[in-house]
């Protein structure tokens, strides 16, 4: 089960076979992205 943020009504949502908001009935839902924050150094 992966963790997605509706597009419209911006809830939390755990999905798993039903691709669709279960609060508003969005179709559109984004994958929240971890906390880590990368450090990188430029060449």
């Amino acid at each position: 089960m992966a963790a997605y943020k509706c597009a419209r009504c911006k809830q939390k949502v755990e999905i798993d076979v039903n691709i669709r908001c279960p609060y508003c009935g969005h179709r559109i839902l984004f994958k929240e992205r971890g906390a880590g924050i990368k450090d990188l150094k430029a060449r």
